[in-house]
């Protein structure tokens, strides 16, 4: 963010990042069979959205590191269930494999992104936090 202050999880790159890919999931899961509705669609939709919500809490907490930290761990769980119904999306023919691939990059990428989190907001806020956060 080259310095400027971040006044908003909302500014972070990995917010944008886990947002951008949780509305292409949704997009993606308009398209699925109307019996998914409130299984695959449904569970896909939440844990994707889970990611981008868990962003928004660790912002509020990011003054209190274990519950900063927490939340971040939260968004990696989430990331991993999204990843899985991907696979289970993939495997009951909803999704293409080309389309299976470049939404599991995305997400994976964007988990990479959680312990960019940190570094964006800063050492001035989160003096130890940034040596947990490659645990993520």
């Amino acid at each position: 963010m080259g310095g400027s202050q971040i006044n908003s999880a909302k500014e972070l790159q990995v917010y944008q990042m886990a947002y951008a890919l949780s509305m292409e999931i949704y997009q993606i899961t308009k398209s699925f069979p109307p019996e998914e509705c409130f299984a695959l669609t449904s569970q896909i939709r939440r844990s994707s959205w889970s990611v981008t919500m868990n962003l928004q809490e660790a912002w509020a907490k990011r003054r209190y590191e274990a519950h900063f930290i927490s939340k971040l761990t939260d968004c990696d769980s989430e990331k991993s269930e999204t990843d899985t119904s991907l696979d289970f999306a993939k495997d009951c023919a909803n999704l293409t494999l080309e389309a299976h691939q470049a939404l599991t990059e995305t997400n994976r990428s964007n988990a990479r992104s959680h312990a960019q989190a940190a570094r964006e907001v800063g050492p001035q806020t989160l003096p130890s936090a940034l040596p947990h956060a490659h645990r993520l």
